[in-house]
């Protein structure tokens, strides 16, 4: 009989095998042969789960996005249970922590605004070596969809919606009074500013100008200024 093969887990396989390339020396340069030898496949097989190396990024990407988003539901899901719950284990179907969150701050309930925030906010720096992988393909992409318009679509679509959820946290908190800027402020605006405000952090601390504390703690310093003090 067959043996039967698990398509998925062989393309995770193949993306982890990516990461680690990444980890160790970069992806420039890098082709689906050096890939294949590292996933310790043929080149043959490879191609029969990825036809291009394009295609083969955009899937790691794509992965090891959803495995961040996992880590920050599961460190707002604690946030929104309080301490001692157990919360952030669970990873299973119903409500997202982070919509569940954002509605018991709104309620006045659970965390803070600012605090879902900042959970979403350090969780996109690369402060452990899971996230610095994630971060270098990321920048691999990054460079790659610059004169590619079918991986471009990917940021445009993504960016938004990030943007469009902290701008969700930062409009609560608005109405709230817990923001300096009052009625004036602009959430969507300063969502795309804290964007890339984060992008610019995550670029200085993989060029070593900074350690990972240090862009946490720079972070925190223009929250502080966002956020009136109480």
């Amino acid at each position: 009989m067959p043996k039967k093969v698990d398509h998925e887990a062989r393309r995770l396989e193949i993306a982890e095998a990516l990461w680690r390339i990444a980890s160790t020396r970069g992806l420039d340069g890098v082709s689906l042969r050096d890939v294949a030898a590292e996933a310790d496949i043929s080149l043959g097989r490879l191609q029969h789960y990825f036809r291009t190396k394009d295609e083969m990024l955009l899937f790691a990407l794509r992965h090891i996005n959803s495995l961040a988003d996992q880590r920050i539901r599961e460190r707002i899901g604690a946030l929104a249970a309080g301490p001692g719950s157990g919360a952030g284990t669970d990873t299973g179907t119903g409500p997202s922590a982070e919509s569940e969150a954002e509605a018991k701050a709104e309620a006045g309930q659970g965390p803070p605004p600012r605090a879902v925030l900042r959970e979403c906010l350090m969780g996109m720096l690369p402060l452990d070596e899971k996230s610095r992988v994630g971060t270098l393909v990321g920048a691999a992409y990054f460079a790659r969809a610059i004169h590619d318009e079918r991986l471009r679509e990917e940021a445009r679509e993504g960016i938004p919606r990030l943007a469009e959820f902290l701008a969700s946290l930062l409009r609560s908190a608005r109405e709230r009074g817990e923001t300096a800027g009052g009625r004036a402020l602009d959430p969507y605006t300063e969502a795309m500013l804290l964007i890339s405000l984060v992008d610019g952090l995550t670029a200085y601390t993989l060029l070593g100008v900074q350690t990972g504390e240090e862009a946490a703690q720079r972070l925190d310093a223009h929250l502080d200024r966002l956020f009136a003090v109480r």
